[in-house]
């Protein structure tokens, strides 16, 4: 299938938690000398404008980007995210929203390498289109572009496939992005039997996979499949933003499930997401959660996470469930759900929805406007 555009969805709250997450994950990379690989196995065009075109339709930036734009208490980790938005708006309006290679080039030092892949013929042209203006760019900077050709390679063709090809990476150090369609349920399994043979070439890569949380069994049994690969450690973050609707129509939650993650990002994640939840929440079902633990085999393994210690998301969630909106996240001193003072509490967040905002589309996972038929991909 390759008539889905992202830029429909460019900027929404899903992209905010995988953007951020990304970033994060650059950040640690960097703090070794030693050079190492970007791998996007799905990556769009790489940015998007919000102002005109696809984006313009729906608006779906005003569930992320768009009530972070202006706020003035943001926590660090999530400035800096916010920062390099900006920075791709110097006019300071938000006109462009970066996709994971321009955040994976704006982090990385000259020594890396980004490998960036897309099968869509247009979004893979627009892709090597936006690396030309900012080589471009670079060099009316008088920055070396020379260095550029050799440090970002970019390709039409399957992701999937070509990360067999690029494991082990030379420098013994890579982060891959894996974040396919998701309409075609085969993409699932394609992602578990991507990482299940990379872990196998590269056991210490760090893998970041997006995913949607939506009522089909596929994604909801996703993340406890992917918790069974043979990964020494696992972290999974989880965002919902309302309370699902009863058609199961609607993007409402996403995750980020991260094998070999480093060990910096969890008491970075306890610290934003609560935020995340508060700022960008619709009514009292918006909620976050955190697992984390080492690889599971059989039903014994589900129930326990890191050291053999029963594995609860963060905010100790009362059977939670983001794609029933039957649970809801209660973080310490939080009322329980429908008692005076829940709306406000801490990781939840109860305003109503933004004037004209539309209901669900007519796909599951999509919020309402022009027919997008094809797959989901950021």
């Amino acid at each position: 299938m390759l008539s889905y555009r992202h830029a429909f969805h460019a900027g929404n709250h899903a992209d905010v938690l995988k953007h951020f997450v990304q970033i994060q994950l650059h950040e640690y990379m960097n703090q070794k000398d030693t050079a190492y690989t970007y791998i996007d196995t799905h990556s769009g065009a790489g940015v998007y404008a919000l102002d005109a075109g696809y984006a313009s339709k729906n608006a779906e930036y005003d569930t992320g980007i768009g009530p972070l734009w202006e706020r003035k208490d943001l926590p660090k980790p999530l400035a800096e995210y916010v920062n390099l938005v900006k920075a791709l708006n110097p006019s300071g309006k938000m006109r462009y929203y970066p996709g994971s290679p321009y955040c994976a080039d704006k982090l990385m030092r000259e020594q890396d390498r980004l490998r960036l892949f897309e099968l869509h013929p247009a979004d893979s042209k627009i892709l090597a289109d936006n690396f030309r203006k900012v080589e471009a760019h670079a060099a009316a900077q008088g920055e070396r572009p020379a260095a550029r050709g050799k440090r970002v390679l970019i390709e039409r063709g399957d992701g999937f496939h070509a990360l067999k090809a690029l494991l082990p990476p030379p420098s013994r150090r890579a982060l891959v992005l894996i974040d396919p369609p998701y309409e075609d349920k085969q993409d699932y399994r394609r992602v578990r039997d991507t990482l299940e043979d990379a872990l196998v070439r590269f056991p210490s890569g760090i893998y970041a996979i997006w995913y949607p949380l939506l009522q089909r069994m596929e994604s909801r049994q996703f993340a406890d499949k992917l918790k069974r690969l043979a990964a020494k450690e696992w972290l999974n973050v989880t965002l919902t933003v309302s309370t699902p609707g009863p058609d199961g129509f609607g993007l409402h939650s996403s995750g980020m499930f991260i094998l070999n993650p480093p060990y910096t990002l969890e008491p970075t994640l306890r610290q934003v997401m609560p935020y995340l939840v508060q700022a960008l929440g619709k009514d009292g079902g918006a909620t976050f959660a955190i697992e984390k633990g080492t690889q599971m085999t059989g039903s014994a393994g589900a129930r326990t996470g890191a050291n053999g210690a029963v594995r609860v998301p963060v905010g100790k969630a009362r059977n939670a469930s983001p794609t029933s909106g039957t649970g809801s996240l209660r973080l310490p001193g939080q009322a329980p759900a429908g008692t005076p003072g829940a709306a406000g509490a801490a990781g939840s967040a109860a305003r109503p929805a933004a004037a004209g905002r539309r209901p669900g589309s007519e796909r599951p996972g999509r919020p309402a406007g022009p027919r997008n038929t094809g797959p989901r991909r950021p």
